[in-house]
């Protein structure tokens, strides 16, 4: 089975994991408690003739296996529904969010790897050194630590105290420096963009930066043990070259399946941390839908983190072949 086959494969075998995923959200936006006309009406005169009108327009007159059925024909078609709470299309909305979100979660698993990947490396070439132990208890208090509580200490030193960085809202870069007042080029608009970023990236990449770091130090000392390593040695290859060349390539294999199956993590870190730092995106976006019973936005929302889940941990097993040459997804001819 050539790679291309093993792809398709795998992705006929997402199917029923996102159709799932599908029933499964329905059946809790659907069954859980309040009305999504009554708090849409909320604090308006309605008449009955009202509430009627907007069940038939967005089909909640009808039953619970239709509704189904109809919402997955349009999901076929790329149609994720009108939002109840925003009458706006499901699709535009995630859109008008989704920047903010992928920027986050960018920058965070950019900020763990940058940081991870030397200190596990530095941590297991010295061994139960003082480097070693440091390295230890702050992997150990950044898996032990939520990463909306590690935002509100952000927020209190390096915002209130401190006043060197901002506490909430994004700059985004993509935008022109015309859309934020204040700021008269793309210069400022990228410093200010990383300013607004530094913080909520902090907080959000310390689970991934703790988690990975512990991985990274456990397979490069596991990797220095080995026979391949002991004979480089024995013929004098310098220690930076048997680290760089011969330890480091074979201990990332685990950083990658990490790195993949932490991705739902990272986007459900995301909606806490743009809570706490006041970013409009996905998020916040889902928090908004669930508290107005938004089935419709609470769906598209949900499917699409489904989507991204699962591509994420497709592209983590065909890269596996491309780190490690002894992988592969063929039969022995």
């Amino acid at each position: 089975m050539k790679l291309l086959k093993y792809t398709i494969y795998r992705l006929l075998q997402a199917i029923p994991v996102l159709i799932g995923i599908s029933v499964i959200t329905f059946l809790l936006a659907n069954l859980g408690p309040g009305d999504p006309v009554s708090l849409m009406l909320q604090g308006q005169e309605h008449s009955e003739e009202l509430v009627r009108s907007i069940e038939q327009r967005y089909g909640l007159d009808r039953p619970l296996h239709e509704r189904y059925l109809t919402y997955m024909a349009g999901l076929l078609e790329g149609d994720l529904g009108q939002s109840i709470h925003y009458q706006r299309p499901v699709a535009d909305l995630i859109l008008d969010r989704i920047g903010p979100t992928l920027l986050l979660v960018l920058s965070a698993y950019a900020f763990a790897l940058a940081t991870a990947i030397p200190l596990g490396i530095v941590a297991a070439n010295r061994r139960n050194e003082p480097t070693d132990h440091a390295s230890r208890i702050a992997a150990l208090v950044g898996v032990s630590t939520p990463s909306f509580w590690i935002g509100i200490v952000l927020i209190l030193i390096f915002a209130v105290k401190l006043g060197w960085l901002p506490s909430s809202g994004l700059i985004y870069p993509w935008r022109p420096p015309s859309s934020y007042p204040g700021i008269s080029g793309h210069l400022e608009l990228y410093y200010e963009s990383i300013r607004h970023l530094l913080l909520p990236m902090i907080a959000l990449g310390t689970l991934q930066m703790a988690t990975i770091m512990r991985v990274e130090r456990t397979q490069m000392i596991e990797s220095l043990q080995g026979e391949y390593v002991k004979l480089a040695r024995a013929y004098g290859v310098p220690e930076r070259t048997i680290l760089r060349k011969h330890a480091f390539q074979v201990a990332q294999l685990p950083i990658i399946t990490i790195v993949g199956l932490n991705l739902s993590t990272a986007l459900g870190g995301a909606v806490l941390v743009e809570t706490v730092f006041n970013i409009n995106g996905m998020g916040q976006l889902f928090v908004e839908a669930i508290q107005q019973n938004d089935y419709q936005l609470v769906m598209g929302v949900t499917m699409l983190l489904g989507v991204l889940f699962v591509v994420g941990v497709i592209i983590t097993d065909i890269s596996y072949a491309y780190v490690d040459p002894r992988v592969t997804y063929g039969e022995r001819e």
